[in-house]
């Protein structure tokens, strides 16, 4: 297993990857076309702050992490969010997801953030699960949808 940032051409297998996130128990975000994740994909890519993390078994896309070092909170310092993780289902509990998460807690040490944080939906609790098992502390979260996006 490896990760690597990813690059514009891997655009397909990274928006492909995105719709597992839609599987149950997600769901499709209010708004979402293929055309705003390839928007976010390309904007990811191409900022200094952002970045999409790739991980790959023989050469092929088996999962995701996109990773913002995006506010600096009076509390805590700079923050890496990381926006989205999957895993293929075929390729979980095969170190994946592990790999993906180290990768975005180097990118935020690089990017000079002090703690990586993410939410996760209320259903999924394997992810819940596996985020507490890697060192994680849970905490809530809420969600107010303002509108459609771009």
């Amino acid at each position: 297993m490896t990760v690597r940032p990813a690059r514009l051409d891997d655009e397909p297998a990274v928006l492909d990857l995105i719709e597992e996130l839609f599987e149950s128990p997600g769901g499709r975000p209010p708004g979402y076309s293929r055309d705003r994740g390839r928007t976010g994909f390309r904007w990811a890519v191409q900022q200094p702050n952002a970045d999409v993390l790739l991980a790959l078994e023989d050469g092929e896309p088996v999962g995701l992490a996109s990773v913002y070092a995006d506010i600096q909170s009076i509390r805590y310092g700079p923050r890496c969010w990381l926006q989205d993780l999957v895993v293929r289902p075929d390729h979980r509990r095969r170190g994946a997801g592990r790999s993906l998460l180290d990768a975005a807690a180097n990118w935020a040490l690089e990017h000079g953030c002090t703690h990586l944080e993410l939410s996760s939906g209320a259903g999924r609790k394997g992810a819940h699960r596996f985020y507490l098992r890697e060192g994680m502390t849970q905490s809530f979260a809420f969600t107010r949808w303002i509108g459609d996006g771009p």
